[in-house]
């Protein structure tokens, strides 16, 4: 019994400690319901809150948030999971501001180069205007910038091997699938990367590559 009671407090510090991940999980668990109960108006109600052409044309601020709120699908637990191995122990180690100005710089950066890069392809007739209303939602932008930021938080040599993979990943489908979402994902690693900044003078240690409580290797 005291064991549990151990690993019971050990897990809710973790998530205490990490309350803009879960803040934000549960707030997607809401709007995961409510595209449940929408039926077959769900792909009009995410295109709605898409960052296209058009919408960052006309309303860039808002659709920006939006869409921050919002999962292409209906099933949560890879968020879950991924929030859990990645975005808490960052927050933990960069705290919660430089973990949302790594995160947000990453969402709209990356967002803005993929869609200007479609713009320069529609313009040159070798895609479709109808892209500029294309669904492009999710948090996707945003969990790869700060899994690319976490590369610091790795001790050498373990520290390559993380970003080689990284890199495979996201860089893998520009190579056979370069559409505007894999020009996304992997600006989003480099965006990530490029904040390393933001990791300067905290006072956490890198760590062996071991899952430990509240940290990420």
């Amino acid at each position: 019994m005291a064991d549990v009671r151990t690993r019971l407090a050990a897990a809710w510090h973790f998530v205490h400690s990490a309350p803009l991940t879960y803040l934000w999980l549960a707030v997607l668990g809401v709007t995961t319901a409510i595209q449940h109960l929408a039926g077959p108006r769900w792909h009009s109600m995410l295109v709605e809150q898409s960052t296209n052409l058009h919408h960052l044309a006309t309303d860039p601020l808002e659709v920006l948030v939006s869409s921050l709120l919002w999962i292409d699908g209906k099933d949560l637990t890879p968020y879950l999971v991924l929030f859990t191995l990645f975005l808490a122990p960052a927050e933990h180690w960069l705290g919660h501001l430089r973990w949302l100005l790594v995160g947000l710089i990453s969402h709209a950066g990356a967002t803005y180069l993929s869609e200007g890069a479609l713009y320069v392809l529609i313009h040159l007739h070798r895609e479709s205007e109808q892209l500029t209303y294309a669904r492009d939602i999710g948090v996707s932008y945003f969990l790869v910038g700060v899994m690319a930021v976490l590369t610091y938080r790795i001790r050498r040599p373990w520290r390559w091997g993380y970003v080689v993979v990284l890199l495979v990943i996201f860089t893998v489908p520009l190579v056979l699938k370069p559409d505007f979402t894999a020009v996304g994902h992997a600006a989003a690693v480099l965006i990530g990367l490029c904040c390393y900044p933001l990791t300067r003078h905290h006072p956490a240690r890198p760590t062996d590559p071991e899952v430990r409580t509240g940290q990420l290797a």
